[in-house]
């Protein structure tokens, strides 16, 4: 079966595929959750985990950042966050409700991560919409690769690229994970470099394990594709839902 095609037999897809619909990207930024976790931030002074994302599928790799980035910088509640409008990709492999099911499957079985789709891709839109529903003060924490962090300084992404990124860290931090070809020397001789640099003090590193920063969404789904075994790559549940979409797991 194609990677594209849906998980249209779970009983919740149409109503996420309605709650995406409803969300309009040329209104203001808007973030709406499809689950909240058990434990949300609900008073000031708090720490919010972000880690924004394709998840397409969700990996062993991100799950791995998730408890280490909550374990390590002591977070209260992270936020998985899939975009609507995404400034880079077009949507490709599973579609954006396929994702949110099994986001919500994963952050059902856990007390603090929460699962919500954003109306914009940039981040500095995330951190305009998240202040309106996060309480006064609260920090916010972006869990992102090296890829990513690249991509947040490139100029081509802003109308004036000094003023909107004061902007940006005034308000956030970013975690910033290793991948399988860059390590974080690479990543913290990238943030010395002369513009970078009066922003490194909002970055944090995060060390994977060379087991997980291999792995990515990309290579799950060719290996689907080649009709390959991916149960090595994403968590047990995955594989399961998507066993009816695809004939070799």
């Amino acid at each position: 079966m194609k990677l594209r095609e849906k998980l249209q037999s779970h009983p919740d897809y149409e109503k996420y595929t309605q709650l995406i619909d409803q969300i309009d990207t040329e209104a203001p930024p808007q973030i709406v959750y499809s689950y909240r976790c058990h434990h949300p931030i609900n008073e000031s002074e708090k720490k919010l985990g972000i880690f924004s994302g394709s998840f397409n599928p969700i990996t062993v790799a991100h799950i791995k950042m998730i408890e280490e980035a909550c374990k390590y910088f002591q977070l209260d509640e992270m936020l998985l966050l899939l975009a609507k409008s995404n400034v880079d990709k077009e949507v490709f492999g599973l579609s954006l409700a396929d994702r949110i099911i099994i986001l919500n499957r994963y952050a059902e079985e856990q007390e603090h991560v929460s699962v919500g789709i954003s109306s914009h891709g940039r981040y500095i839109d995330k951190v305009d919409a998240l202040k309106r529903i996060y309480p006064l003060d609260t920090e916010f924490y972006f869990i992102v690769g090296y890829d990513t962090l690249v991509r947040i300084f490139d100029p081509k992404y802003y109308n004036d690229i000094h003023t909107e990124l004061q902007h940006l860290f005034s308000q956030c931090k970013f975690i910033v994970a290793n991948r399988d070809n860059v390590d974080i020397k690479t990543i913290r001789h990238f943030m010395s470099q002369a513009s970078n640099l009066p922003y490194s003090s909002c970055v944090s590193y995060l060390t994977l394990p060379d087991v997980y920063a291999g792995i990515s969404s990309t290579d799950v789904r060719q290996r689907l594709l080649d009709e390959k075994p991916i149960s090595h790559l994403v968590p047990s549940f995955v594989v399961e839902m998507l066993a009816s979409e695809f004939l070799s797991l």
